[in-house]
């Protein structure tokens, strides 16, 4: 079991170091998070090495104890990952220091017994290693801290999400789907890790075994799916900027305000309906909605109305946010498509494509919205 397991984690470290090191070296303009997703890799291959190369605690107490301590550093770098990626004008500042407070304060408690213990304590702490008040500590806080870190990505993954909705008319949003995937993948290997943390505290050696054995295949397994997932879609990214949180809590807001007033200034009412109408004829004659990527700021340049006011009309003229709108025009299009008898031979997946989209799942779930119906029930109707 053990030359398995060696041999395992050996091969998972060598793809993780080989990974960062391509990731640290790939000439891109965007370096930042490369940089992070690097460096998690880099401290994940540290974490791991004690399933087979610091197994023994009298070989090294200081070192095994750092070694311990650097995984609380494994998460916040992960989180700030999440957000270079989510957010393309994201960058470092001293405040994200505040990330690494939680493993200066552990190892500030580990300095008397363990760092600077005297032979009493180093004996005392060799024989009940995972018995002691401060591993005791060090775990709990451990956990702590992961679901704390697991609740911050998943929110700020949510948001990202909203907001790219409001601006994109791309519902395949590649950045959120593999972070999405990633955190998924390492919450379900931490279950394994947590599992094992119980089995060493009941003394069940041979399920500690076994599952480190499960701890070492599944780390190969998610380093082997990061370097295919990279040599698949090198570029992977396509971050938003900051800034559009502030302007879409600001369009929310003041589209809910609006939306209680009745405007009473016909002329006002005259404008906006006007612009609306324009936005939409222009959209139509150009054939906007068939560009795959569309986003609110292309539209805004073209029609020459500030993104901000253009957010608000289609808003509150049409009670829909930026997606729908322009998912409207690809719908009754695909419509005409479909009614028409040239087209007969067309597949639904060959419509989807021609009017916009790039994946059958939200074709039909816009199709269905707009019409009541499934695209295959209204071409047979």
């Amino acid at each position: 079991m053990d030359y398995f397991l060696n041999g395992i984690v050996l091969i998972t470290s060598f793809l993780m170091l080989f990974f960062a090191f391509f990731l640290i070296t790939v000439n891109i303009k965007k370096k930042l998070p490369n940089i992070l997703f690097a460096s998690f890799l880099i401290l994940s291959v540290f974490d791991i090495s004690s399933l087979f190369i610091f197994n023994s605690i009298n070989s090294s107490l200081n070192f095994e104890v750092f070694r311990m301590t650097i995984s609380l550093l494994i998460l916040p770098i992960y989180y700030l990952y999440v957000k270079s990626v989510c957010y393309s004008d994201f960058q470092l500042s001293t405040k994200d220091l505040i990330h690494s407070i939680l493993f200066l304060i552990v190892n500030l408690i580990l300095i008397p017994r363990f760092y600077l213990g005297d032979t009493n304590d180093i004996l005392y702490i060799s024989q009940n290693f995972k018995q002691t008040f401060e591993i005791r500590f060090f775990y709990i806080l451990k956990e702590l801290q992961y679901a704390f870190y697991i609740f911050l990505i998943y929110k700020s993954l949510k948001k990202y999400k909203n907001i790219y909705a409001e601006n994109h008319t791309n519902s395949n949003n590649s950045s959120y789907t593999w972070l999405f995937q990633m955190t998924l993948l390492l919450l379900i290997a931490h279950c394994f890790i947590f599992i094992k943390l119980v089995f060493v505290y009941t003394g069940n050696d041979q399920f500690f075994n076994w599952f480190n054995s499960i701890i070492g295949i599944s780390a190969l397994i998610i380093s082997s799916w990061f370097v295919l997932k990279a040599l698949k879609k090198p570029k992977l990214f396509k971050g938003i900027d900051t800034n559009m949180i502030a302007l879409n809590k600001e369009i929310a807001k003041k589209a809910i305000t609006l939306n209680k007033k009745p405007i009473h200034d016909s002329q006002k009412l005259a404008e906006m309906t006007s612009q609306v109408s324009f936005v939409k004829q222009y959209i139509l004659d150009n054939e906007l909605f068939l560009e795959p990527s569309l986003t609110i700021q292309e539209v805004s340049k073209q029609v020459n109305i500030p993104v901000r006011d253009l957010s608000l009309l289609i808003n509150r003229y049409s009670n829909q946010h930026f997606f729908d709108f322009i998912n409207e025009f690809r719908i009754e299009k695909a419509k005409q498509l479909m009614k028409s008898p040239s087209n007969k031979e067309l597949t639904i997946l060959e419509i989807l494509y021609q009017v916009g989209f790039n994946s059958k799942s939200s074709f039909n779930t816009a199709f269905k919205k707009f019409t009541n119906q499934t695209p295959t029930t209204f071409r047979n109707n």
